[in-house]
C-alpha cells in the first residue's frame, strides 16, 4: 500500500466533506477504516492519523496565505 497516495486521497475525501471531518477530529481510526474500507493495523493507524493531520494542517497554512496574499493586491 502507498502511504503517501492513501494519505493524499484520504485527505481530499476529508476536506471535500463537513460529516468526514468532525468524525475524523473524534474518531480518526473509524474515519480512516470508513474511507479506505480497510481496518489499519494499530501499529500504522498513528503514522496514518499523523500524515493526514499533518497534511491538513499544511493545506490550511497554505490557504490562510493565499488568502492574506489576497489583501495586499490592489
Amino acid at each position: 500500500m502507498d502511504i503517501k497516495k492513501a494519505i493524499e486521497d484520504i485527505v481530499e475525501k476529508i476536506k471535500n466533506d463537513e460529516a468526514l471531518q468532525k468524525q475524523f477530529l473524534s474518531d480518526p481510526a473509524g474515519a480512516l477504516k470508513k474511507l479506505t474500507g480497510i481496518d489499519i493495523p494499530a501499529d500504522q493507524i498513528e503514522s496514518v492519523v499523523a500524515g493526514v493531520k499533518a497534511k491538513l494542517t499544511a493545506d490550511n497554512v497554505g490557504d490562510a496565505i493565499k488568502g492574506l496574499g489576497n489583501l495586499f493586491k490592489k
